[in-house]
């Protein structure tokens, strides 16, 4: 009777967290395996097609099946039933200029693939995407490789004979809706000479000069992306200022004298929904801003449809900025830089929200990556060069 009293021990907090945890993931585990046991054996692919893009790289190491699903057909089918909200951006930067680095803006987040069919030696730039590849220029021997970053697809295009010099400008576009049907490279020079590289024939063709009304020389920047609608690849030029387009399927230049809005410096093409835009910095002086114009169908004129943040702008006063484009399709991502500043942003066309981007670190390391080069493309599974 005079025994003192035994409480009950307590737990600490951690420990009943832990303990709800684990019997909250053990009942879990045991519903998952009764549902998914269960699964239909024709829902299994379109399952996993619709899963998001980042977990391709986990569930390809559960089995040999899984691995599998890349030359099966029909999750072939099943992939290019499935639209991508927003395009991926592939960059490399100045250190590592022979390898990559993929940023999942859904995510925010990087990667960093390893082309393992890609010799090491090799420098190569993104100059170039369409329908889920991207094209890429080997800045040393002047050649071309094609590939789908997700699965490491590669394929080296047949050798030219006349040697890519930087101010010309690359455009790529797909036949129809996927790059099943096959697809095409246009490369165009300032003199007017360009080649088409045809994925269906394995082969380059040289046609003719442009028309005569096309004003040559053009003043052509091999770092400004071109930008596709449907099958017509549109470049911007200078002196005069403006855009040149072509189309792919009926073989027609066409040449549009645009006057460049004024206190433009930095400045790219981009498109949204079949409408061209333009992305700029204007800088007056010592302000900087960020502004997007549309280009106006009926009197052929840049609009100013929106601009970036005033209390983001105070960040550029009296600093000498440069721009750089990495991806002009549905979403921007922009490099912003100077000797005091590097800074990279996303603009979304559809919703004009601006989101800062989070540093790209080396893997496991600790110091800033500054990206050089880049292009946007949206990812996919079944896409092989």
């Amino acid at each position: 009777m005079m025994e003192p009293l035994k409480h009950p021990s307590k737990k600490s907090r951690r420990d009943r967290s832990c303990g709800k945890s684990s019997g909250r993931s053990s009942r879990d585990e045991a519903m998952e395996q009764q549902i998914w046991k269960n699964l239909p054996e024709d829902l299994f692919e379109p399952v996993i097609a619709r899963l998001p893009i980042a977990t391709f790289f986990r569930f390809r190491s559960v089995c040999q099946r899984w691995n599998s699903l890349l030359s099966s057909q029909s999750f072939s089918l099943h992939c290019a039933q499935v639209k991508q909200a927003n395009p991926w951006f592939y960059t490399v930067t100045h250190e590592h200029a022979n390898s990559g680095a993929m940023y999942d803006p859904s995510m925010k987040k990087w990667y960093h693939p390893t082309i393992s069919t890609l010799p090491a030696e090799l420098i190569v730039l993104p100059v170039a995407s369409a329908g889920g590849l991207v094209c890429f220029l080997d800045i040393y021997h002047q050649n071309f490789y094609v590939c789908n970053p997700l699965i490491q697809s590669l394929k080296e295009l047949p050798a030219r004979s006349v040697r890519v010099w930087a101010r010309d400008a690359v455009g790529m576009t797909v036949n129809g809706n996927s790059t099943g049907a096959g697809y095409k490279i246009l490369l165009v020079g300032c003199d007017g000479e360009y080649e088409i590289y045809d994925s269906l024939t394995k082969s380059w063709s040289h046609p003719e000069k442009m028309p005569s009304d096309i004003k040559l020389p053009l003043s052509l920047n091999f770092r400004s992306h071109a930008v596709s609608i449907n099958s017509t690849l549109y470049f911007m030029h200078s002196d005069p200022k403006g855009i040149v387009s072509y189309d792919m399927a009926t073989g027609v230049w066409t040449q549009y004298i645009i006057p460049a809005p004024l206190h433009l410096t930095d400045h790219m093409l981009a498109e949204c929904d079949g409408r061209l835009l333009l992305v700029g910095l204007l800088t007056k002086n010592a302000a900087t801003c960020i502004c997007i114009w549309e280009l106006q169908k009926m009197t052929f004129l840049w609009k100013e449809v929106d601009r970036m943040p005033n209390v983001w702008c105070l960040d550029f006063y009296g600093k000498h900025v440069r721009m750089t484009c990495l991806g002009n399709k549905d979403l921007l991502m922009l490099s912003l830089r100077s000797r005091q500043m590097n800074r990279l942003v996303t603009y979304n066309i559809a919703s004009r929200e601006w989101v800062k981007v989070p540093w790209c670190l080396v893997p496991h390391g600790r110091k800033r990556q500054w990206i050089a080069h880049g292009t946007a493309f949206y990812p996919c599974l079944s896409a092989m060069a």
